[in-house]
C-alpha cells in the first residue's frame, strides 16, 4: 500500500464529481453530479437496465475513463492518470470480479487466482508471511475450487468460473471490492459461501465493497443502497423520453 493511499484518512473510498461518459459519439451513459463512498461501506448498488451500472463501475475500476468530471478513487483522480497508472492502480489497490469473469482460458485456475500477486510487488505485500501458493489455496477451499486449482479454466462449468474469478478479485486482500453480478451463477448454498467470504475479507482489509446484483433479497446485508437511476440523470432522461 503507498503510503499517499495508507495515510489517506477521511478521503473518501470513491468521490465522483460533475461525470460524464459516453461511448464514442453514441449518448451520454452516465451524467453524475455527485456521488461519495465513504471507506469500508459497503453498497449495493442497482438500477434497471441501461442505468449504467456497469459503466459506472468501469469507471471506479480505470477500465474506462470519463469525458468530464472527477472520479477521485482512493484519494487518486483518474480522469487526470494515464491508462499505464490506472493500470497499476487497479492491480494494487482494487479487486474486480467482472460479470463476464475475463479469466485467462490458456491459465490453470491457480494461475488465474495468483495473477494480481504475481502483476504487483505491493499486492503482494499484502499476503504478509503467507506464500502465494499457500494463499491461492486457502481461499480456493473457501471458495469449494481447491479440488480444481490445476485445471484449465476450460473445464469448468459457468458458476466453478465464477468463482475462481471472485478468488482472483480478492486475494492480497485490495482496498476496494468492485463485483459485478458476482452471484448470478451460484447455486444457494455456494452464493451464501461466497458471500461471508466477501464480506469477511472487506473486513479484514477495511476494504470498500462496491456490489452490482439484480436480487434485492441481497441488500439487508449491505451498510447502504445506491439506485442508479435516482443519480444518473442521463438514464433518467432516457427513460421519460
Amino acid at each position: 500500500m503507498t503510503a499517499a493511499v495508507r495515510d489517506a484518512g477521511s478521503v473518501p473510498a470513491v468521490s465522483l464529481q460533475g461525470v460524464r461518459f459516453a461511448y464514442g459519439t453514441g449518448p451520454v451513459v452516465l451524467d453524475i453530479d455527485q456521488l461519495s463512498i465513504a471507506r469500508g461501506e459497503t453498497v449495493f448498488l442497482h438500477g434497471p437496465s441501461g442505468s449504467g451500472k456497469t459503466t459506472l463501475l468501469g469507471l471506479l475500476a480505470g477500465v474506462l475513463r470519463a469525458n468530464s468530471g472527477a472520479v477521485r478513487v482512493l484519494g487518486q483522480d483518474f480522469t487526470t492518470m494515464s491508462s499505464a497508472a490506472r493500470d497499476a492502480f487497479r492491480a494494487r489497490h482494487l479487486g474486480y470480479v467482472f460479470q463476464m469473469f475475463n479469466l485467462i482460458p490458456y491459465l490453470s485456475v491457480r494461475e488465474n487466482i495468483l495473477l494480481p500477486l504475481r502483476l504487483d510487488a505491493g499486492r503482494r505485500a499484502g499476503l504478509g508471511a503467507q506464500s502465494m501458493d499457500d494463499a491461492a489455496r486457502a481461499i480456493a477451499a473457501e471458495l469449494d475450487i481447491a479440488r480444481l486449482l490445476d485445471r484449465p479454466i476450460a473445464e469448468l462449468s459457468v458458476g466453478q468460473q465464477q468463482r475462481v474469478a471472485a478468488a482472483r478479485a480478492l486475494i492480497g486482500h485490495p482496498e476496494l471490492v468492485i463485483a459485478d453480478e458476482p452471484t448470478s451463477a451460484l447455486d444457494t448454498d455456494r452464493r451464501e459461501a461466497f458471500l461471508q467470504l466477501l464480506f469477511a475479507s472487506c473486513r479484514h482489509a477495511g476494504a470498500t465493497l462496491v456490489f452490482v446484483s439484480h436480487d434485492h433479497t441481497l441488500m439487508p446485508l449491505f451498510s447502504r443502497i445506491v439506485e442508479l437511476g435516482q443519480i444518473n440523470r442521463a438514464a433518467r432522461v432516457a427513460a421519460e423520453a
